[in-house]
């Protein structure tokens, strides 16, 4: 029905409502004396009639869906019609000097009750009869896991949604106040615990998990029984992401693995950050790679003054200017430079054009065993081209130089490791000599970056297996691309000059785990697809580690985030190998490269 016809109809409803309240109110009080209506109730109806459609266009009456009514609406019923009743009984004492009393109480309890009634009433038929009589025998039974306000709204959405191919039958929860209760006539059968036992019972086909608050160990826990009964199980978004206003908390979607790495993501100092970026030119080297794009995304969000997306790959620089241009092209100026790292007169440029407030060198070679069977091309990006973006920062007075560092860096026993480890000698020497302040950041495995074992897993269970993992208890630890990306960031609004900050990243997890969770994530069995042991590659560990002991320093000056103690190398040993590395050979270099990342006698503390 347009607009049009459903005000005038809403109206003329109303009009008809009102004026059978206030004469069936007359008429209880004096049911002898219809035929004989004074002359103050005609001027009561028609004022009670104005007042009414007056207070009801205040109130928006008119313009509520009220197939979904809910106590807000009944509010407003209730403050219109109060209020148009108090106009009524004020003109009665002006022109009468009396107040018809009873009549006008009668009247407001039947204006409510009428009025209520007419609109709750298309909300009573689309919630009973149309649900009865919607065909729910091809829909699929599913279980809704979580009986609180999420839980109730997916159950509301999908009962009205004739559409939906999903039905909810049950609800478990473990509050047991809501056992044994039933909203929307789903009854609470039990808790997380009995989800298997409540499956098998009433032949559930689908499993959402409707609790947003939960944190990613405790959705972890709930997975892990779901995964026992082989349902498809779906989740709600998490709780940042509807706040945010990303999502609705009824965009169902799969469960996915950084849901369940048991861990809360950090919080980081938004204000801080804004004070260092907003206005700025920033900088950002490796823009087209998983991390440098993100750090991009993030730093946007801040409202930079210009930011300069630098990478060696056109086709990965061309895909994220797009995106930020497609969001921020009138609010920030966005500008490339399509350049190698390794070019040092290149970076000296772009440094003298653009004057950044902030780098963020986020260009690397990270893949070990590539690099383990091509050392020198490490050397090249990862130490000159970090050597040539931060001394080109320095002779052009840039404020702060993140630069993103790995754990592998501590203690390292491949040449990636130990390109980043001596990367980060050439930081902490820039910080010791420059009025720039350098720093670099450590963390973990990055979900779903490129190089990750994610992606690598997933093709696997897309050609059906094995999935391959070195060892079954190698361990590392794990965490998303937003998280690494604004830890960097707020690095940067942390840093004095020569610090390795670091992220405390919770609890390692075994890649078996991760492989075993990935398989059944993509709905298959672990027997379907299987597990392939092939054992450690040259250069791996079983283990990472974040910290070495020299660097370790207990206090975390923010939460969550620890800074190393600055362990810094004698400069000349970093000189000499730069100064041979040109007549040395794979081997040699590789042998270089460790004895220097992993020395312990020339330390200043």
């Amino acid at each position: 029905m347009s607009y049009p016809k459903r005000l005038s109809l809403l109206i003329f409803l109303d009009s008809f409502i009102v004026l059978t309240a206030v004469y069936l109110s007359y008429w209880f009080i004096h049911p002898n004396a219809l035929n004989d209506v004074p002359i103050t109730l005609i001027i009561s109806s028609i004022t009670l009639l104005c007042s009414h459609h007056v207070f009801a266009s205040i109130y928006k009456l008119y313009s509520k869906a009220w197939e979904y009514a809910s106590i807000g609406e009944l509010k407003n019923i209730f403050k219109a019609v109060t209020f148009s009743i108090i106009v009524t009984a004020v003109v009665q004492e002006i022109i009468n000097q009396d107040i018809y009393v009873r009549i006008m109480a009668i009247t407001w309890m039947l204006h409510i009750l009428l009025i209520g009634g007419s609109r709750f009433v298309w909300r009573m038929f689309r919630d009973t009869y149309m649900a009865k009589n919607t065909n729910n025998i091809n829909k699929t039974p599913t279980l809704i896991v979580g009986a609180g306000a999420a839980g109730t709204m997916v159950v509301r959405q999908l009962l009205q949604n004739k559409e939906a191919d999903l039905y909810p039958v049950v609800f478990v929860d473990d509050d047991r106040n809501k056992q044994r209760l039933e909203i929307y006539n789903v009854p609470v059968v039990g808790s997380t615990k009995n989800i298997e036992r409540v499956v098998e019972q009433y032949e559930i086909e689908h499993i959402i998990i409707a609790i947003p608050s939960l944190n990613r160990k405790q959705v972890n826990e709930i997975f892990e029984i779901c995964t026992k009964t082989k349902v498809k199980t779906q989740i709600v978004p998490m709780l940042e992401d509807i706040l945010d206003g990303k999502v609705s908390v009824n965009e169902l979607r799969d469960v996915q693995v950084e849901d369940l790495l048991g861990r809360e993501p950090v919080q980081l100092d938004d204000a801080g950050i804004g004070e260092k970026i907003t206005g700025k030119t920033i900088l950002v080297t490796g823009a087209g790679g998983s991390i440098g794009s993100e750090i991009c995304r993030q730093v946007m969000k801040y409202k930079p003054e210009k930011i300069v997306l630098l990478g060696h790959g056109e086709n990965s620089i061309y895909t994220i200017e797009m995106e930020l241009r497609a969001q921020y092209k009138d609010v920030v100026e966005i500008t490339t430079e399509i350049a190698d790292v390794q070019d040092r007169n290149k970076m000296f440029e772009v440094m003298k054009k653009h004057k950044p407030y902030i780098v963020y060198h986020a260009a690397a070679h990270k893949h070990v065993p590539l690099m383990e069977r091509n050392p020198e091309e490490a050397v090249k990006n990862n130490i000159f081209g970090t050597k040539n973006v931060a001394e080109a920062a320095d002779t052009f007075k840039v404020n702060t130089f993140v630069m993103v560092s790995s754990d592998k860096a501590v203690n390292p026993t491949n040449v990636m490791g130990a390109t980043k480890r001596f990367a980060e000698m050439i930081i902490q020497h820039m910080a010791a000599v420059s009025s720039t302040r350098f720093v670099a950041v450590r963390f973990g495995n990055v979900l779903g970056s490129r190089g990750s074992v994610i992606p690598l897993f997933k093709k696997q269970i897309q050609k059906g297996g094995p999935v391959t993992v070195t060892h079954p208890d190698m361990i590392r630890y794990f965490m998303t691309i937003p998280e690494a990306s604004r830890l960097v960031i707020q690095a940067g609004t942390l840093a004095k000059g020569g610090e390795l900050f670091v992220l405390d990243m919770g609890e390692p997890v075994k890649i078996v785990d991760l492989a075993k969770n990935l398989i059944t994530l993509s709905g298959y069995s672990i027997e379907e697809i299987g597990i392939e042991f092939t054992g450690l590659r040259p250069g791996e560990k079983m283990y990472e580690e974040l910290l070495n002991e020299e660097e370790i320093h207990p206090e975390q000056i923010f939460p969550k985030i620890h800074v190393g103690k600055a362990v810094l190398m004698d400069h000349d040993i970093l000189q000499q190998f730069m100064n041979d590395f040109g007549q040395m050979s794979k081997e040699g270099i590789r042998e270089r490269l460790l004895e220097i990342a992993n020395n312990k006698v020339l330390i200043k503390n």
